[in-house]
């Protein structure tokens, strides 16, 4: 293509060159699998700096999704229970992933269906603004359980 954007056609290199020169622009290699290769004659330096700018553009409207996590015991009271609960509710609000957590110590991995009620209990708690991302899971001495806010569903 020349400069206005018409295209020349088939031109041996050394010519290319020289109408890019004529014309104060970059020769650039388009598609060089073809057959011939494809070239196009811009001002290079513009076309990156424009690339640059849709890409920080791309970049600022996409949202960034964080994973909170809360941790739990089998053995934790009602009032702090319900209190990592309402923490739970607030970070889902804020369109936050949460990741809620219990940690077995000693014996009370022998017991892991009283993690898994506690954490279905979170569940049942939480299920006017989460939907579950990811059921109980038993990763060692953890089991975890990931919830999202309802809007992303």
């Amino acid at each position: 293509m020349d400069g206005e954007g018409n295209q020349v056609g088939v031109l041996p290199v050394p010519d290319a060159l020289k109408a890019a020169e004529e014309a104060g622009l970059d020769l650039v290699e388009v598609s060089p699998d073809a057959d011939p290769p494809v070239c196009r004659l811009m001002d290079y330096g513009k076309y990156k700096y424009q690339m640059s700018k849709k890409a920080h553009e791309a970049k600022k409207k996409q949202a960034v999704v964080h994973v909170k996590e809360i941790k739990l015991r089998t053995r934790t009271d009602e009032h702090d229970f319900q209190f990592k609960v309402r923490n739970i509710k607030s970070f889902l609000s804020d369109g936050d992933k949460v990741k809620v957590g219990i940690f077995f110590r000693g014996r009370e991995i022998m017991h892991p269906k009283i993690g898994e009620k506690m954490l279905l209990r979170v569940v049942d708690e939480t299920k006017d603004v989460a939907a579950v991302d990811q059921n109980p899971r038993l990763e060692g001495r953890n089991m975890t359980i990931l919830l999202g806010p309802l809007s992303s569903k």
